[in-house]
């Protein structure tokens, strides 16, 4: 589906939101009849507030939390290239240190909000100073 940009007086914007949640103690309930409920349900209050769903899936919880994904990934690499390059083993106790970063994925650049913010004095109405 294609993006849409919306304006309202004095803003455009495009805000789309990824929402996850889980069953309590994540008990793998979400099956069946249920799902199909579960579904119904969301949809209904989206459309009873105005919002547009781009796409449901209720699933099964992700199998893995991003700290532990991040943790495999660290190891795999540091065994195989303390393995691979022996100079690594005697320099470094671990290879990693334990910081990672986990974030979302958008469909604006870093460099485009830059540009944009760059343009904002461009855009002062007339008879207002920049201050």
């Amino acid at each position: 589906m294609t993006r849409q940009v919306r304006t309202s007086p004095g803003a455009a914007y495009d805000l789309g939101y990824h929402l996850v949640w889980c069953p309590k103690y994540r008990r793998p309930v979400l099956g069946g009849r249920l799902k199909g409920r579960l579904e119904g349900l969301i949809h209904a209050r989206a459309a009873a507030h105005g919002r547009q769903m781009v796409a449901l899936e209720v699933m099964p919880h992700p199998s893995n939390a991003p700290s532990f994904v991040a943790g495999r990934f660290k190891g795999f690499t540091s065994h195989h290239l303390r393995t691979g390059f022996a100079p690594l083993r005697s320099r470094l106790p671990t290879m990693w240190s334990r910081w990672y970063v986990v974030a979302t994925v958008g469909v604006v650049s870093a460099q485009t909000v830059r540009r944009y913010i760059d343009r904002q004095y461009e855009r002062t109405p007339k008879g207002q100073s920049h201050a």
